[in-house]
């Protein structure tokens, strides 16, 4: 994932960025008057038709403006400085805003030859549109996974530094863990934990009422007690965070109790990293616990758990 500020697809630009995605930078053209569009419209800036389709260009195009800027405008960007901001002029005549790259101060001058550069951003393959000098070798930057150079622990786990912001954010994922150990979550564990919470409601504790009147036709786990499990339940991580030095539990940004745990059911977990934020309290990694009874299909507990690392 990308530590920088991505730009958002929309309905309208969503040909655009995917066809940066598969190596090919598209443009819109009229067909009623061959005109071409650029930014991403409904209608054509030339003669207003609405008949418009989406064409593979070169790329080939002039340097029209520029300003080098030596202050980021966001902290993500502090390793572009100097950035060159550019408007670059296809050679269909239209005016695409970018950042030039592979180019000294000294070599930057209006009215110069330029040539893209796809810049894939991300590990999905999340592409950019760069540009250089026509008359470099450059022609595309590949993603560098920052994990891929970290040592391992003697688990096996990736072992990243708090101090990594790239690699942090790296850690970032749609994919869940492998499944954890299980636990039965039995009616004297139940009991157990009424007591010292003093939640002693029927629908937990009484099996012989929550038989009768109970819309789950036995009692259930309270959610609290499901949610304090996933301490138990060991999910494999596949990175380990080091370089801090204090860890705490920060909170839940998001918890949610979508399903019941019956009485002498049996639950399990997976897990992901939900996002990376850092700021002047430290960095917040959001994990988010799903934790499931065996077998079904609709989480029990869902909790965003934000552990704070300073």
């Amino acid at each position: 994932m990308s530590l920088k500020p991505m730009p958002e697809m929309t309905e309208i630009s969503k040909p655009f960025w995917q066809g940066l995605n598969e190596g090919e930078i598209r443009i819109q053209q009229c067909n009623a008057c061959e005109g071409w569009v650029f930014y991403p419209r409904r209608h054509c800036t030339h003669c207003l038709s609405h008949d418009l389709a989406w064409k593979p260009v070169s790329g080939e195009g002039t340097l029209y403006s520029y300003t080098l800027t030596r202050i980021p405008t966001l902290p993500e960007f502090t390793d572009e400085m100097p950035q060159a901001l550019a408007v670059v002029e296809l050679a269909q005549g239209v005016r695409v805003n970018t950042t030039l790259v592979g180019l000294a101060e000294d070599e930057i001058q209006v009215g110069m030859a330029l040539k893209p550069v796809l810049n894939q951003v991300d590990a999905k393959g999340n592409t950019l549109l760069r540009f250089t000098g026509a008359d470099k070798s450059l022609e595309s930057l590949p993603y560098v996974n920052p994990l891929g150079s970290l040592p391992r622990n003697e688990q096996g786990q990736v072992q990243v530094g708090v101090d990594n912001p790239a690699a942090l954010q790296a850690l970032v994922s749609d994919e869940y863990t492998e499944w954890s150990n299980r636990i039965v979550v039995d009616q004297e564990l139940i009991n157990t934990f009424a007591e010292l919470s003093g939640d002693s409601y029927w629908i937990h504790t009484d099996p012989e009422r929550a038989a009768k009147e109970s819309p789950f036709g036995t009692t259930i786990a309270h959610g609290a007690l499901v949610q304090i499990l996933q301490s138990r339940l060991n999910f494999a991580l596949p990175f380990e965070i080091t370089g801090f030095q204090t860890m705490v539990n920060y909170g839940s940004d998001r918890l949610r109790f979508p399903a019941p745990v019956p009485a002498g059911s049996e639950i399990h977990a997976r897990a992901r990293v939900k996002s990376v934020q850092q700021s002047r309290k430290g960095t917040a990694l959001t994990l988010e616990v799903n934790i499931y009874v065996v077998g079904n299909d609709r989480p029990s507990v869902v909790n965003e758990l934000v552990i704070l690392y300073r």
